[in-house]
């Protein structure tokens, strides 16, 4: 490794550890309330902005359609780094839940603040998954939007194609009867591989927020056919924005 790379690799890890570090009072006092946990939220937004820029990590967020404040949805994205987190937060705005595994609630500091504001499911325990979809739909019926890896982990070898979804968002989105958002994170992979060296490479951070799928009139037996049309949209942007690397 360069030493140039090796500096950026610090630079960039100082920046996530010391900005988290100086808002986490923040979260902290503002999970005491379940009021105020939006407040949180808002700090979480300003983590990913202060280091996407300290780490001056190009960014570019496309929206396929204008977001009515008013309405809740269940944001679907592909998951291949631990990057994906931040750059929801970065680029997605208003108050909305991440669903993520058990096992972010108990990285240190981190764990605290994922717990106390979004829901964090044991996949393998059906209380756990069951607890997830009452918590969900509760958040749901607050005006809140959900946030989903519906891959429900980051596959081995994580790149530009995903593995199958998992029900969970498909079936809170019809039995609410709310929109499912595809979400299309093409480079994450490149930028923060999942290779447990974690060393960071700069190029473009990309978002693609697709065009809403209704779920009005469905019923839980339309699951399968809105999962297939998700992961369709997204698989789909994935090649098309990899392509390059897919022709290799």
């Amino acid at each position: 490794m360069s030493f140039g790379k090796r500096l950026y690799q610090i630079w960039v890890w100082f920046c996530f550890i010391v900005v988290f570090l100086l808002i986490y009072p923040f979260f902290v006092l503002f999970s005491l309330r379940d009021s105020w946990k939006k407040y949180g939220h808002f700090f979480n937004k300003v983590w990913a902005h202060t280091v996407f820029g300290s780490c001056m990590l190009r960014t570019k967020v496309e929206f396929r359609f204008k977001q009515d404040k008013k309405q809740s949805y269940v944001y679907c994205a592909n998951h291949s780094s631990y990057l994906d987190i931040p750059t929801l937060c970065y680029s997605l705005s208003g108050y909305y839940l991440f669903i993520g595994k058990a096992s972010l609630a108990k990285v240190p500091l981190f764990g605290y603040m994922f717990r106390n504001y979004y829901i964090a499911v044991d996949r393998h325990s059906k209380l756990s998954r069951y607890e997830t979809m009452q918590k969900s739909m509760e958040a749901i019926d607050k005006k809140r939007s959900l946030a989903f890896f519906p891959e429900g982990t980051i596959p081995k070898n994580a790149g530009y194609q995903m593995i199958p979804f998992k029900d969970g968002a498909f079936r809170i989105a019809i039995e609410k009867q709310v929109p499912i958002v595809p979400v299309t994170i093409p480079f994450n992979w490149l930028i923060l591989p999942d290779d447990g060296k974690y060393v960071p490479n700069r190029r473009l951070m990309k978002v693609i927020v697709h065009e809403p799928i209704e779920t009005k009139g469905m019923t839980l037996d339309d699951v399968d056919a809105l999962k297939d049309k998700t992961f369709d949209i997204i698989q789909r942007e994935l090649i098309i924005q990899n392509k390059e690397v897919a022709l290799v």
